[in-house]
């Protein structure tokens, strides 16, 4: 019989939000509908050589002891309240949108996207759960992940920083790549792996919502762990504001033994080079006489080198 080659969809980047790409562009061949097409009409007489049926992909009620979890969750931590709140809801009225799974050996799923609605379902006592079924990569699998938990609950800010680091690791993508898949801006996505520099008792402030993600980024600019922690301590104890840790390591920096160079820094500028730091990460003065000066950048790494060209030169 003839094959008629199918055209590929039309892009549709301008229908996307920033976190819009949707689990669909994530997927072999592009967007697919939700449900399995139509079957064939049956000929008179069949061709001798049929095709063979596509390995089972499409909308199917799954079930649910022989789902999976997924190994590649970045998500620790669930909301026990809101978990309830969806197991009612799926007593009352069943779940609204399929999870997505994939198959494995000995003819399990594994899950891909949708593990509140997996552990929801289970607590409503429901035994099957409808499961739009896949034929994805490890790597797919992982993106399609990290997208939906970005699409729908703000990831912890660590769980965020280690989801970007196992893309790199485990699959050698980088920031740019990550970037483009997630519709994440490049900056952003190195300023979470960045996170990872940090002490791990730094890193565990962090989690217990302690400190902020504007915290930790201001905290890099310390030059030794130990300052790190120290000062991080000091912002939980005192309760400051990124904007305070800010001023706090300002002065720090700028201590009262150099009166002159305190006095003539103008407020504005003052508030440009602060923000400037915050932005790119790294130490910046600006030296200013009525207008004209210069705007120094200090950096550590060649890692910070081009974080900061990158960030100048407008790349994403």
């Amino acid at each position: 019989m003839t094959i008629t080659p199918t055209t590929p969809a039309a892009p549709a980047a301008e229908k996307r939000k920033a976190l819009g790409r949707g689990l669909e562009s994530l997927l072999p061949g592009g967007a697919r509908p939700l449900v399995s097409p139509p079957p064939r009409t049956v000929a008179p007489l069949p061709p001798p050589d049929p095709a063979p049926a596509a390995s089972g992909e499409g909308l199917r009620e799954l079930a649910i002891a022989a789902i999976d979890r997924n190994p590649y969750q970045t998500r620790q931590r669930l909301d026990e309240a809101a978990l309830e709140e969806l197991a009612a809801s799926i007593r009352a009225s069943g779940v609204v949108q399929p999870i997505v799974v994939r198959p494995i050996a000995g003819g399990r799923f594994q899950l891909i996207a949708g593990q509140r609605r997996w552990e929801a379902s289970q607590r409503a006592g429901k035994s099957t759960v409808p499961a739009l079924v896949r034929q994805v990569s490890d790597q797919q699998a992982m993106e399609m992940t990290i997208v939906e938990n970005l699409q729908r609950r703000d990831l912890a800010t660590m769980e965020q920083a280690r989801a970007f680091e196992r893309l790199g690791r485990d699959f050698g993508m980088t920031q740019e790549q990550m970037a483009q898949r997630t519709g994440i801006d490049r900056t952003t996505v190195s300023n979470f792996v960045r996170l990872l520099k940090l002490p791990v008792e730094v890193q565990a402030l962090v989690e217990e919502d302690k400190l902020s993600f504007g915290h930790a980024k201001v905290l890099l600019s310390l030059p030794t762990a130990e300052i790190q922690v120290k000062v991080a301590h000091k912002v939980v104890e005192n309760e400051l504001s990124v904007r305070a840790l800010e001023e706090l390591i300002f002065a720090m920096e700028h201590p009262a033994d150099k009166p002159a160079r305190t006095q003539v820094l103008d407020p504005n500028v003052r508030d440009a080079q602060m923000e400037l730091e915050r932005s790119l990460g790294v130490r910046v003065q600006i030296k200013d006489r009525n207008g004209r000066g210069k705007i120094l950048i200090e950096y550590k790494s060649l890692e910070d080198f081009d974080r900061v060209v990158a960030a100048l030169g407008g790349k994403n």
